[in-house]
């Protein structure tokens, strides 16, 4: 896709040569921002029950999940690279069970001048892929689906909610 040059100038990240950069947020309002972000994980029940009864062979996947999407939403300016690092206030992961799927919500928030979502995505990304990990022995068929952002609070474009949120995979 060819961004006219004429265009280049409302995209925030990209310059007028249309090289990308960083964008300066420093004269923004501090506000608080929230976002939510979800994933599922798609195998088998049997697989499903083994993950939340802990008889997996690589042991008990739902916490070390949790702590990976924590761990990973506090690195995500590191990983991805026109994030600004953000202080988060509070990172919270969510697994639940559903028949052959399990459920991932990944939930952050900080007080700051730019939003929290794409630390929400990365909590539930990396939470999906560390689940991966604790089941591909029992399933390499397993697949993650439906990662996307299901609502953020705060900032200048207000609040916004996916209008088909709680759905995914």
């Amino acid at each position: 896709m060819t961004i006219p040059s004429d265009d280049r100038m409302s995209l925030t990240h990209v310059r007028a040569d249309g090289s990308a950069h960083m964008v300066d947020v420093g004269g923004k309002a501090v506000t608080a921002r929230r976002a939510t972000a979800e994933a599922t994980l798609v195998t088998r029940a049997d697989v499903v029950a083994a993950v939340f009864d802990g008889s997996l062979p690589k042991g008990e996947a739902v916490g070390t999940a949790r702590i990976a999407g924590i761990m990973a939403a506090k690195q995500t300016s590191s990983l991805i690279p026109l994030c600004h690092p953000l202080p988060l206030s509070s990172v919270e992961v969510e697994l639940s069970a559903a028949d052959d799927r399990v459920l991932i919500s990944a939930s952050t928030a900080t007080t700051g001048q730019t939003g929290v979502e794409m630390e929400a995505l990365t909590a539930a990304s990396v939470a999906a892929l560390t689940l991966y990990d604790m089941i591909k022995a029992v399933d390499r068929e397993a697949t993650i689906e439906g990662i996307r952002v299901v609502e953020k609070h705060g900032g200048r474009s207000g609040d916004w909610r996916r209008p088909d949120a709680g759905s995914a995979g």
